[in-house]
């Protein structure tokens, strides 16, 4: 049941993380006077959708995306010309008009099936525009406003994730100092280094002994525990001895009966971390061991520490995109030939998914739970933050990437004295974006094979 609830957690909130984004688009589009004509979370068929003024608001079967159609997002060849505005768009006139330049009677010269893309585009952006709207159109728009709509949508999943993160340090609270309540019962001895227990290890002397999750331990051999530290202190001063082991269990004190044993464990350093040979592999020495592991207080952090956690999830994110064509042939290679995927590495939705299964089905209790579900949610947004910053159409970046040039070419037209240029023809773009959009299925038909096949595990 846990694992359920923790999986429509993450496919909840995705959807919400979508739509935010597109919402991200739509008002500073709707504020500039943009015909927004679709407002839609999904891709594929419409299972649900709505009219509301001029906006058609919906859901679809795929929710892997999502996106507003802004009428006029390509200005039209009748205004990359300079002869003004399209016909039946209405009286209003392009900026730069005058005769046709050499550059644009050349591109209205070129051949070929990109050339075919972009003049397609172009028209159907031009279709989109009723008569008399043609100042509505996305195109309009001077290229700060353009700049502002395209980047709505990922600073929306940026905010969402400081939002999610400072629920999670701040409202919440982040596990801290270990406590004398039990967290994790381990059911047998582990073999140092190993994954899981062979099956001939002997169970452990908390599971015998019939301890619980959730068990707070009051005392240990006649000596009261009243911090975790106690309790460690008092598990090496019986090596190989029963002992009384006291323990508050929903209200009453049961007593339990538990013989530690001597076990290989790892040395552990002052900093925490176990102490390795020349090798590399653990320094081990024979260790009282019990079998359980503490649950940790819940201590809520600063501001200014859940703003440091974002900026490290941005930056790490941003790092891991940079070597995505990396991280894909490795995958594809572990597909081939097997071995285990890298756990820091990019997951795709069904990845995500189980990730968020296993850790609500295996935490140690609700607020370690919702903690990590909601820094989970916040990193699916970095994710959509960056990623939708690239400058690439069709994601957000290649739009951005195209006002900020139009924008430039207008300065620089302005300090020189020249007429204002026509607006940035993005649709010659639109092959690369069509590209774009082929790379992006075939990366997710490989995710989805590989966290199916090879599915990363963090517990």
């Amino acid at each position: 049941m846990e694992y359920v609830l923790g999986v429509v957690v993450v496919v909840v909130g995705l959807l919400v993380s979508i739509a935010l984004h597109e919402i991200g688009h739509l008002v500073p589009a709707k504020r500039f006077g943009v015909r927004v004509s679709q407002y839609m979370v999904g891709f594929g068929p419409t299972l649900w959708s709505r009219t509301r003024g001029e906006t058609e608001y919906g859901l679809k079967a795929i929710p892997l995306g999502g996106y507003v159609r802004l009428i006029g997002m390509f200005p039209p060849e009748e205004v990359l010309a300079g002869h003004g505005a399209p016909a039946g768009a209405g009286t209003e006139r392009a900026a730069g008009t005058g005769s046709p330049t050499a550059e644009v009677l050349a591109r209205s010269r070129r051949t070929g099936r990109l050339a075919e893309i972009a003049r397609a585009a172009r028209a159907a952006s031009a279709e989109e525009i009723r008569p008399g709207e043609d100042h509505r159109a996305f195109y309009r728009l001077s290229a700060p406003r353009k700049v502002v709509v395209m980047l709505g949508g990922p600073v929306m999943n940026l905010l969402l994730a400081v939002v999610l993160v400072l629920v999670a340090f701040v409202g919440i609270g982040l596990p801290g100092a270990p406590t004398t309540t039990v967290g994790v019962v381990g059911q047998c001895v582990p073999t140092v280094g190993a994954a899981e227990c062979a099956p001939d290890a002997p169970p452990t002397p908390a599971a015998e002994a019939g301890l619980r999750p959730g068990d707070r331990i009051v005392s240990y051999g006649g000596a009261a525990t009243e911090t975790w530290a106690d309790v460690q202190a008092a598990i090496r001063a019986t090596p190989g001895a029963t002992v009384p082991m006291v323990v508050e269990r929903s209200g009453e004190l049961v007593t339990l009966a538990v013989r530690p044993v001597l076990a290989d464990r790892p040395v552990v350093g002052d900093d925490g971390a176990w102490v390795v040979d020349d090798a590399g592999e653990p320094v081990t020495e024979p260790t009282p061991f019990v079998g359980l592991t503490p649950t940790a207080a819940i201590e809520r952090r600063p501001v200014g520490e859940a703003l440091a956690f974002t900026g490290a999830a941005v930056a790490g994110t941003a790092a891991v995109i940079v070597t995505l064509p990396v991280q894909l042939v490795e995958i594809t290679r572990v597909l081939l030939t097997g071995g285990e995927r890298d756990a820091t590495g990019v997951l795709g939705p069904v990845g995500v998914g189980r990730i968020a299964g296993e850790v609500a089905a295996e935490s140690s209790g609700p607020a370690q739970t919702a903690v990590t579900l909601l820094l989970l949610l916040a990193s699916l947004n970095v994710a959509l933050f960056v990623f939708n910053l690239l400058p690439l159409l069709p994601l957000d970046g290649g739009h951005v990437v195209g006002a900020v040039w139009e924008g430039a070419r207008r300065q620089v037209a302005r300090l020189r004295g020249r007429p204002r240029p026509a607006p940035a023809d993005v649709a010659r773009m639109m092959p690369v974006a069509y590209g774009v959009f082929l790379v992006l299925i075939a990366m997710g038909v490989l995710l989805l094979v590989a966290d199916v096949v090879r599915p990363v595990r963090l517990l």
